[in-house]
């Protein structure tokens, strides 16, 4: 791999006064020029005015760490923020790490509009990574782990089990975990054995009787339960079990270290440690080579098990011999090197959160259901309830099984003649997909559009692809050189003499589990409108349809990029004829370049823009003469925060548009996105009044950035009226949608 900057130099380079060091690719630590950061305000490119993209990222992983260290969270949901943490950061190194690192072995050495090298870029992601694994394990040691045993919850290690409990184990060792272990030896006879992407395992030091020396490998199987239970060991970590009722585990990596001479019989164990790796798994996928894309895309999948090693996470006990072992024969620099002091990787801690301790968990909640619907489908007409009123659904307060009727009836309606619809993400045991098969049975005419690129669920969409295709289903995988991240689905009814279309539309996927713990927004119309604009889409997406004039749909990469513009530069004008302007627009991500540039220029006109953006932001807001009217606000909380609203005061006629689409150069120019109107008055009231002045008055759990890039929480105080979580108070009230 190609030489990287230094992590000392790479902080320096966005530390010192703003200036970032160019690299010349020869010498990394040679500075070549120098970008001005200082701020001027009349120009628009000057980097001081950008967040890098990866940091920011980054910044958003710091702030579930944040709710890791939060003490008000329970016990054993701070263990799943650190899992998700850690989760995060493994497709962090996988995907935005692996293509940095691509761009820098292909002699890219030219700077973002941030100013910033893809190698400046790596040294900083190395000390800032550095820094949250470091948290991250004292905060697991130092708080987490001390409050588990003070809930009557050890996590214990060989050497504290009393000898009765280690024969308990090893005769489960023996008889469950023995028989799966494959140890793999490495010296002239035996080559260097393939470590698999996201495996843990183990580096063992060996004697024979000779004194010769061995390294052999073994994986950890992630086919059986990371945590072991000391007492039951066979029956899993999620025993039923009650406070005051003691538990013991024993994570099985431990327990297998701990009884190494099994698999290594004769021979003396010298020393045992843990190391994780982790893998470019970026899937290339040639579409316009491809005469089959389902075949190239599993072929791609495949391939992710040989990707470049982009990250080795080590103990911090393991010797320099073995790590310089594993660096050798991984092929990769000591920069991909992580030392932490406890365990790895952090997202095994999600076997911590499956401990059965609901006293140390958030309480359960049940969704509701807006007025006019009910959970039973067999006792109501959904159809009659779209006609009389859109619906609109917020995930997860509201239920989404509203959606599941709504496709469930149309499979068994006999007036119903066709459902299209696109899938993203769906999950396993899918009811949206069983009701698409049943619809086919029933002799519906069925047209799916499955994404089979979408990232790391393409296994997923592949079988589910193959089982649709298999019943009859018409199945499209999409169009060259897009992504299709829309959730739309259209069901064709036949009333009377005439045929109406009836349509969802959201800002999630189709999937029933994730719908439970994701923040979105789903609109059940049968506007003809509307209608007629996805049915135009569909002929896009299964056709050759060349059609642009959308008449309520904003489609990227169609017209939602010109269309979003437009509405920004509007409320500029009604700024400038002395009417307020106002947007407020609540993201995953904003990062295209255009996109701030102009919001930029609404903010130094006077308009007032509100940003709640979870993850990503590279704009600075509170910059004098830039973006001083600019705030953003980033929520992270018990749910992932992931519906998309885009407000526009239009000078009184307020617009409020939902949808799928981040403003990300992605989103806008390469992937098949749908924003939608919420033209029903009572419903783009609840989404103003109810759902954004909630987000925007969180004192709780928002995070507002600063002109630097980073983020102060808000603080409830004495002298707030009001202390606002706004997930929570979306839990506690019933909406007013009349």
């Amino acid at each position: 791999m190609s030489e990287q900057i230094t992590p000392e130099a790479a902080t320096d380079a966005v530390n010192n006064n703003g200036q970032v060091a160019e690299t010349n690719g020869d010498d990394v630590e040679e500075s070549v020029a120098v970008v001005d950061f200082t701020p001027e305000p009349r120009s628009l490119d000057n980097p001081s005015l950008y967040i890098n993209r990866e940091l920011s990222l980054l910044a958003f992983q710091r702030r579930v760490l944040e709710e890791a260290l939060d003490e008000r969270n329970p016990l054993l949901e701070r263990f799943k923020f650190l899992a998700i943490l850690g989760s995060n950061l493994d497709e962090f190194f996988m995907v935005r790490v692996a293509g940095l690192m691509r761009q820098v072995e292909a002699g890219n050495f030219s700077a973002g509009i941030d100013g910033l090298t893809p190698a400046v870029q790596l040294g900083a992601i190395k000390e800032e990574i550095s820094n949250i694994y470091d948290e991250a394990h004292r905060c697991l040691s130092q708080q987490l782990l001390p409050g588990l045993q003070n809930a009557d919850i050890k996590i214990q290690v060989w050497s504290e089990l009393s000898g009765e409990q280690q024969q308990i184990l090893q005769r489960h060792f023996l008889k469950n975990i023995f028989p799966v272990l494959t140890p793999l030896g490495f010296d002239p006879g035996h080559p260097f054995p393939h470590i698999s992407n996201l495996s843990l395992n183990l580096a063992v030091l060996l004697r024979e009787n000779s004194g010769k020396e061995r390294f052999a490998r073994i994986k950890v199987p992630d086919s059986l339960a990371q945590l072991v239970r000391v007492d039951q060991p066979e029956a899993g970590p999620i025993k039923r079990s009650v406070p005051g009722q003691q538990q013991s585990f024993i994570w099985l990596d431990d327990l297998i270290t701990a009884n190494l001479d099994a698999l290594f019989p004769g021979m003396e164990i010298l020393e045992s440690h843990p190391f994780h790796v982790t893998r470019d798994a970026e899937v290339a996928i040639q579409e316009w080579e491809a005469e089959d894309l389902l075949e190239e895309t599993e072929e791609g999948i495949k391939q992710r098990r040989f990707g470049d090693v982009m990250r080795l996470l080590i103990n911090e006990a393991m010797p320099d011999r073995i790590v310089e072992l594993l660096v050798s024969n991984l092929e990769i620099d000591n920069d991909f090197v992580y030392r932490v002091d406890g365990r790895c990787p952090l997202a095994l801690l999600m076997q911590v959160y499956g401990i059965d301790r609901a006293d140390l968990k958030y309480p359960p909640f049940l969704p509701g259901m807006p007025d006019g619907l009910n959970t039973d489908s067999a006792e109501q007409d959904i159809f009659a309830t779209i006609r009389h009123n859109d619906v609109l659904l917020h995930h997860p307060y509201d239920s989404f099984q509203p959606v599941v009727n709504f496709l469930q009836q149309a499979a068994k309606d006999p007036q119903v003649l066709a459902i299209k619809m696109t899938l993203y993400r769906v999950g396993q045991n899918s009811p949206v997909v069983e009701a698409l098969l049943e619809a086919m049975e029933n002799g519906k005419q069925v047209a799916v559009l499955v994404e089979l690129k979408a990232r790391f669920d393409e296994r997923s969409n592949i079988e589910w692809a193959r089982a649709l295709e298999a019943r009859g289903v018409h199945v499209v995988y999409g169009l060259v050189g897009l992504k299709i991240h829309s959730k739309v689905a259209l069901v064709v009814r036949r009333e009377g003499d005439s045929i109406r279309r009836y349509v969802h539309l959201g800002t999630g996927n189709y999937n029933a589990v994730t719908a439970h713990f994701y923040t979105d927004l789903g609109l059940l119309t049968c506007n003809e409108e509307i209608g007629s604009d996805v049915t135009d889409l569909f002929n896009y997406l299964t056709g050759y349809s060349a059609k642009k004039d959308y008449r309520r749909l904003l489609v990227a990469p169609i017209n939602l990029r010109e269309r979003i513009e437009a509405l920004i530069q509007r409320e500029i004008e009604h700024q400038r004829n002395g009417q307020q302007g106002q947007l407020i627009f609540k993201l995953n991500a904003l990062v295209d370049d255009r996109i701030i540039r102009l919001l930029y220029e609404a903010s130094r006109a006077g308009v007032q823009i509100d940003l709640l953006v979870r993850g990503i932001c590279c704009l600075r807001p509170g910059i004098p003469g830039v973006s001083e009217n600019i705030r953003v606000v980033s929520i992270v909380g018990r749910f992932l925060e992931h519906s998309r609203i885009f407000f526009f005061k239009n000078a009184g006629q307020e617009e409020i548009y939902l949808g799928s689409p981040d403003l990300m150069q992605r989103n806008l120019n390469r992937r098949v996105e749908i924003a939608f109107p919420v033209r029903d008055e009572r419903l783009s009231r609840y989404l103003r009044d109810e759902v954004l002045s909630t987000y925007l008055y969180d004192n709780v759990k928002a995070r507002v950035m600063q002109p630097d890039g980073t983020y102060e929480r808000k603080v409830c105080g004495p002298e707030d009226a009001l202390c606002v979580n706004s997930q929570l108070s979306f839990l506690g009230r019933k909406p007013d949608r009349s």
